[in-house]
């Protein structure tokens, strides 16, 4: 079966061309044509719906009674959620701090945190590696890196592999099991151009369909992606997924791998990509990384997943109760001398 997803308005306008769809055993269908229904990634490995929730309680069919019954999690703009990272001086990591410590003021207003845990909380996240052609020499490095990271996840996080070049190909869908996330990431194979914005944009709506019903159930999201150069065959404009990651809850955490290629070609593409890398990770709160060396990769997944397991998680309920769809810029100052805070720069209200 084919795992589709649609993409947004601008990319259904820019394809011109039919699109064969690639099925999980590897033949191939009839030609889909973009104005009927834009294709964006395959899965060889699960159904049509691949994100899996976390694991949900079995409510009996008669409900409770009220009192029993969780109390309501909200989001959006009633519930405005940070993942927050703090570092000293020397960027190590803070994990002592209260709730008392945080100050979150929004478009300048003081904000109450009515949610706070520094438990670390379960997380989803989308793994993305570049497969494209330039990355053949470098593949094995990479996978190697990619596996190291998904051998620290806990039993309790999910996670997705998503393989990148003229295509974007769901290898696993969303699950806990260390040994088919492996399974996956080894599989990857190098050919073709990039096409990292449709990625990420299929990572960013994979990772929207696991949502809290109530604070219990309340994950972390988080995409890491591996590049090696610019975007050369998305579909998707580079203003289109960064606004769709800016309304996400998504830290984005990029990895920028120079090219061997020393032409000035190369080196203005790169430019152009590290610009984009770095603008997705800093809107988002996440980070983005430029390794000197490919063998510098396993130092640097272990870098993210370090931060992501001394996270703070904090929640307040915003004093604008406006439903006007506007942008709103969130900061987050720690009242420990010689530290400081890391978030996304903000969030858009609800309409």
């Amino acid at each position: 079966m084919t795992a589709r997803h649609l993409l947004g308005p601008l990319a259904v306008a820019a394809l011109t061309v039919s699109t064969t769809l690639v099925t999980t055993s590897g033949q191939q269908t009839a030609p889909a044509t973009a104005q009927q229904d834009p294709p964006a990634a395959t899965s060889q490995s699960t159904p049509p719906a691949q994100s899996t929730p976390p694991p949900q309680s079995n409510p009996s069919s008669q409900p409770g009674p009220p009192s029993r019954q969780p109390a309501p999690f909200k989001a959006g703009v009633e519930l405005v959620s940070l993942n927050v990272t703090v570092v000293d001086g020397g960027q190590r990591y803070v994990t002592d701090l209260q709730a008392g410590d945080f100050d979150v003021f929004e478009d300048g207003a003081k904000q109450e945190v009515t949610f706070f845990n520094r438990s670390n909380l379960p997380i989803a996240l989308a793994l993305l590696l570049d497969t494209s052609a330039s990355m053949e020499s470098r593949l094995a490095t990479a996978q190697e890196a990619a596996v190291g990271f998904a051998r620290r996840l806990r039993p309790q996080d999910l996670a997705e592999v998503i393989d990148f070049d003229s295509r974007v190909v769901i290898l696993q869908g969303f699950t806990n099991k260390v040994p088919d996330l492996e399974q996956a990431i080894r599989r990857t194979s190098a050919g073709g151009s990039t096409s990292m914005y449709n990625a990420i944009y299929i990572a960013l709506k994979d990772l929207k369909k696991i949502v809290a019903s109530n604070v219990d159930e309340i994950r972390r999201q988080a995409i890491i992606v591996l590049s090696d150069g610019e975007d050369t065959s998305s579909l998707l404009p580079f203003e289109e997924v960064l606004d769709l990651a800016k309304r996400s809850q998504t830290a984005i955490y990029c990895i920028g791998i120079r090219s061997n290629d020393g032409t000035s070609v190369a080196n203005k593409g790169f430019k152009e990509a590290e610009f984009v890398l770095r603008q997705l990770a800093q809107e988002t709160g996440g980070r983005a990384f430029f390794p000197a060396q490919i063998t510098d990769l396993n130092n640097v997944y272990g870098q993210i997943a370090d931060e992501l397991s001394s996270q703070y998680t904090l929640g307040y309920t915003s004093r604008n109760s406006r439903r006007d769809g506007s942008w709103r810029r969130v900061v987050v100052r720690v009242g420990r001398p010689g530290v400081s805070a890391r978030t996304k720069l903000g969030y858009f209200a609800q309409r």
